[in-house]
């Protein structure tokens, strides 16, 4: 089967109208509150995890909260051809208890070994690597789900309607955890993230199955390769797929760098919470801009890839500690706009009967940059100090905006204007061509 020939700009037709258009589906408020406990536990549990590897795991080494982050997310790549089987083939909410349940018990045990005081930093990488197995088949399950629980023309809503609760546990979940680090210690915050994975499986428990969206199938049997020859014919998805990765690589690892910056204005625990909070709260403010969105278009993603190099390039320079904060606003705002338009625009235009493994795919380039990105920016915050670090973040950011460009260029979607003889005319009408899924 196949789905409409859609043109570069990436418009496709909404059901209804409002930003939160996709609250009237039961299944989809259950979940959204139920990822939303489980993203602030997340996010309380990556800032301890960055700030135990600064300060209790070594004496401020950038590079192996790098190396820590690398290790987490490297199964994403490795795991490709397994997960893609998986994630279209079984029923999505049974393995969500699964993994729900299986991260639950790493956070629970890695927060008892912090608070015990017997974490090492090689136990540390080695859970690390545990929770990235698991994560790489957690992540593209939850972003399947929301295709089994929405109709197609609630999908854009539906899934930047998850960016918007994914920024406010952002916005929460470092500030707050900022401020618990020096209360109760970071190792407690591992073991409130195994409540939030609790409320998730009470969440996936009260969902209806019977208003689950009856899921479409292909007849190469949740073949991984399908997936791959289906993107193959597809030059917009392969072009996200090369901006993802050059930003999943540097541009979304501001943990590492916001914490490098924080620690080399002398700054304590909250500042790092704070930072991240400013981010969050950009990072908020383009959530609610995506979800007035009816269409989401190619262009955008190019012009957000931009947006996030000039910002970026603006922060390294700021000379004090609020000036970054202040800046990480724009930051923020510019990342999640991005970020989530490339998601939005992913799962539109997919087909049904291959998103599941095309959004492991996504998952994988969106995660599998870390293992190669983030220990480059703690060596670079190390060697060149954290405004280096920041600098070169800005760099990708603009690399990942040129790759864009040239696919407009290389496609002949840009041209001269034939009225001024100046100009340069962008052709949003050319069709793109979706392939039938199994050819």
């Amino acid at each position: 089967m196949s789905v409409p020939e859609v043109t570069d700009t990436g418009a496709i037709d909404v059901v209804g109208h409002g930003m939160f258009r996709a609250f009237r589906i039961y299944n989809y408020r259950i979940w959204f509150f139920g990822s939303l406990a489980s993203s602030l536990g997340a996010w309380m549990q990556a800032t301890a995890m960055s700030w135990a590897v600064l300060t209790e795991l070594t004496d401020g080494d950038a590079g192996a909260m790098g190396f820590a982050v690398a290790f987490q997310a490297l199964p994403s790549l490795l795991l490709i051809p397994l997960v893609g089987m998986v994630v279209d083939r079984f029923d999505r909410r049974t393995l969500l208890y699964l993994t729900s349940g299986l991260l639950g018990l790493l956070a629970l045990a890695l927060g008892t070994l912090l608070v015990l005081g017997v974490l090492t930093l090689p136990m540390m990488f080695v859970f690390n690597a545990a929770w990235g197995v698991i994560t790489a088949f957690d992540q593209p399950l939850r972003q399947s789900l929301f295709g089994d629980i929405v109709p197609r023309g609630m999908l854009v809503n539906a899934v930047t309607l998850g960016s918007v609760q994914f920024n406010v546990a952002r916005l929460s979940g470092p500030a707050l955890a900022g401020v618990l680090i020096a209360v109760i210690g970071s190792g407690w915050l591992f073991i409130l993230n195994t409540a939030s994975y609790l409320i998730l499986i009470v969440a996936l428990a009260v969902m209806r199955k019977s208003e689950f969206i009856p899921r479409v199938r292909d007849a190469a049997s949740a073949s991984m390769r399908s997936a791959v020859r289906y993107v193959r014919h597809r030059s917009d998805i392969l072009l996200l797929l090369g901006m993802v990765l050059i930003s999943s690589a540097f541009v979304t690892q501001f943990t590492i760098y916001a914490a490098a910056m924080a620690v080399s204005f002398n700054e304590p625990s909250w500042a790092f919470g704070l930072v991240t909070s400013c981010y969050a709260v950009g990072s908020l403010t383009g959530a609610f801009f995506l979800a007035r969105l009816r269409v989401v278009r190619m262009r955008r993603i190019v012009f957000f890839a931009l947006l996030v190099a000039i910002a970026t390039a603006i922060s390294a320079s700021m000379p004090s500690f609020w000036g970054y904060a202040a800046v990480a606003v724009g930051c923020g705002y510019s990342i999640v706009t991005l970020m989530g338009t490339a998601n939005a625009y992913m799962q539109a235009h997919t087909d049904p009967a291959v998103r599941g493994r095309v959004l492991v795919m996504y998952t994988a380039f969106f995660t599998g940059g870390a293992p190669f990105g983030a220990p480059v920016i703690g060596l670079v915050a190390n060697d060149w100090g954290a405004r280096g670090a920041v600098g070169l973040v800005a760099g990708t950011a603009l690399v990942a905006s040129l790759v864009g460009l040239i696919w407009y260029l290389s496609t002949g979607r840009i041209h001269r204007s034939k009225g001024r003889r100046f100009r340069l005319d962008l052709d949003a009408t050319r069709p793109i061509t979706l392939p039938v899924v199994g050819e």
